[in-house]
């Protein structure tokens, strides 16, 4: 579970580096850069971490899975709350595909 909770923290971290910006697009590119790479160092000190401990108990494989899908829900929520984007329905089937692929990759086969 540490794993799994530094990791969300992780990524609304780089989330906002990544994209906290577009919601201020008048602001100069290098102050926004300058901006982003501090958050980032923010969300570098949760993500090592997170695979550091991760590493014990999943494949490198399997926590990259769960890193995708956590950015898919931290991104969806992101998105629509901070953004003001709407949720679209081939958004979520596609959100859904990317689900499944995670059975796929901790199914025991």
């Amino acid at each position: 579970m540490t794993t799994i909770i530094l990791l969300t923290i992780s990524n609304i971290f780089m989330t906002f580096a990544w994209y906290g910006h577009l919601k201020y697009r008048h602001a100069p590119l290098f102050k926004v850069i300058l901006i982003s790479w501090v958050i980032a160092f923010a969300e570098y000190c949760f993500q090592v971490p997170a695979n550091r401990i991760g590493s014990y108990e999943f494949t490198a494989a399997q926590l990259k899975t769960i890193q995708e899908v956590i950015t898919l829900t931290v991104f969806s929520v992101f998105s629509i709350l901070y953004l003001k984007e709407p949720m679209r329905w081939n958004y979520a089937v596609g959100f859904v595909m990317m689900v499944a692929a995670v059975f796929v990759i901790f199914k025991k086969w």
